[in-house]
């Protein structure tokens, strides 16, 4: 589908409904994501006048870090202060050598409002693969209603005052994140975001507490051990549903999947599950199935792609239901078939499947409520994904246009870069920030509204499409022209830029005249 320019007076943070991040300069390797939770709404509790202590276990190595706040679902203005990053050898304790502070804007402190997010300045800081690193930070005022991630099965430490800087805490451990929901990296040779979606199968219920056993955390340790440098977010959020539940699937996918960093992959697994288990009147097979072609869709319209995984074996649950089966079987059948549009399909049913008796878990991969995994059915969940599903990244080669006011197939422009019209009174420039933008001298007609993002390369594709790429091959815009033979585009004379095709005109910024 198409994106659209952004006018050039809409920010990123209003055209996307979140906080710009810092501009990147040219060349700079791009964020991936290490680690995310989804964000639910929580509280009441007041955590004014302490200090927070919480514990991410990362997926991806980098070298600097930046780390996301949220006031989403908050009923005031959220104030965060004295942030700092260290490693965490065990329960509450930091390595104070590692010790960093994070900022917000180069200031210490930073009022979230409610709906808003808040990113920190890039640390320079060593972020280990597959390790722990504590997130202290000081909550100076009351709070009520908050944002954090509930069933974590990860705990976090509650200290009075704002000893955020300390090695050592006198804490009370409680489980659930509050407020952080992201650790993003940059680093060498970095190849995308993963984004594992779902609900507590992916949130890992069931699985050991504070072992960090969850499917995607045991996928992480295996590209690590592979070498390969695959950041991975855990976006699942126990108890929803694929079209049930507040905000399901459907209505948190740009949230969770689109606005995370560098994302090129998406694995969605058990939501359905909570439309199947309930009998839900408003989620048959077909319902269902409608779902999924609507979010692969729009996964394949930003070259996302998308991996399914089949339902898993139910049969003991306590509310298992014949008809519940009919339709986990139904939307298995459709994942599996040639048509699906999946990008790649993880069986799970099969893998999980005690071949002595069909439709049963087998014991020793089952939990205790016969219905989520075991440490050993994600381990065994995390086994069956194909790692060849996550290559290297590859830009496509562009050339430099070859005259004033063209860009052919295959031709673009690299941050930085610049296309003049013909009387060289427009500009198409690549801005180093990574805005692309149409100017008339130093006025902007128009933008894509990506500034502060990775770009790394714009260009006009065989068929038509003109694409603005990443660092690690994300698209970040498109024209949505793709399917043309023979397309050629122009910036005129007037001010407009033009993608032609031998019928005519396909795409306009609409900018003449301005």
């Amino acid at each position: 589908m198409p994106f659209p320019f952004h006018r050039a007076r809409l920010t990123l943070a209003l055209a996307c409904g979140l906080t710009s991040l810092p501009a990147l300069a040219a060349g700079n390797p791009p964020w991936v994501g290490t680690w995310g939770v989804a964000p639910v709404p929580m509280g009441p509790v007041n955590y004014g006048g302490k200090t927070l202590r919480e514990i991410v276990h990362t997926s991806v190595a980098g070298t600097r870090v930046r780390l996301r706040f949220s006031n989403a679902f908050g009923d005031a203005p959220l104030v965060i202060s004295d942030v700092h990053l260290a490693l965490n050898p065990s329960g509450s304790t930091v390595d104070g050598a590692t010790d960093r502070v994070a900022t917000f804007g180069g200031q210490h402190s930073v009022t979230i409002p409610v709906g808003r997010t808040a990113a920190t300045d890039a640390v320079d800081m060593p972020i280990p693969a597959s390790g722990d690193v504590a997130v202290s930070f000081y909550v100076p005022e009351a709070t009520n209603v908050v944002t954090g991630h509930s069933y974590s099965n990860q705990s976090k430490w509650v200290a009075n005052g704002d000893v955020s800087g300390q090695p050592e805490l006198q804490a009370s451990e409680e489980g659930d994140y509050q407020f952080l929901l992201n650790m993003d990296v940059q680093g060498d040779g970095l190849q995308g975001t993963l984004v594992a979606l779902g609900a507590s199968a992916t949130d890992g219920f069931a699985s050991t507490y504070g072992a960090n056993h969850r499917y995607p955390n045991v996928l992480a340790s295996r590209l690590n051990a592979a070498g390969m440098k695959v950041g991975i977010i855990n976006e699942g959020i126990s108890g929803n549903g694929l079209i049930n539940g507040g905000p399901n699937v459907l209505d948190r996918f740009a949230r969770d999947v689109f606005d995370q960093p560098g994302v090129r992959w998406v694995i969605f697994s058990d939501a359905p599950m909570n439309d199947i288990l309930p009998v839900a009147a408003n989620a048959t097979a077909d319902d269902m199935i409608a779902a999924y072609r609507t979010l692969i869709a729009e996964a394949h319209a930003r070259d996302i792609k998308f991996y399914c995984t089949t339902m898993p074996t139910f049969h003991a649950a306590a509310n298992w239901s014949a008809e519940g089966q009919k339709r986990a079987d139904a939307l298995n059948a459709f994942m599996l078939s040639p048509d699906s549009g999946c990008d790649g399909v993880v069986d799970l049913h099969k893998v999980l499947e005690d071949p002595n008796r069909p439709t049963y878990t087998l014991p020793a991969y089952v939990a205790s409520d016969n219905l989520h995994p075991s440490d050993a059915g994600y381990q065994a969940f995390a086994n069956a994904i194909n790692l060849a599903d996550f290559p290297p990244v590859s830009l496509a080669p562009v050339a430099l246009p070859a005259s004033c006011g063209a860009i052919e197939p295959g031709e673009g422009l690299r941050p930085g870069e610049s296309l003049r019209s013909c009387d060289g009174a427009h500009a198409l420039t690549l801005r180093t920030d990574g805005n692309l933008v149409v100017t008339s001298g130093t006025t902007t007609l128009i933008d894509t509204g990506t500034a502060g993002s990775d770009a790394a390369e714009a260009y006009l594709t065989p068929d038509g499409n003109f694409e603005l790429r990443g660092a690690v091959g994300e698209l970040l815009w498109a024209s949505g022209s793709g399917g043309q033979t023979g397309a050629h585009m122009y910036l005129q004379q007037d001010g407009n830029l033009v993608i032609y095709a031998p019928q005519g005109p396909v795409w306009a910024t609409n900018t003449a005249g301005r």
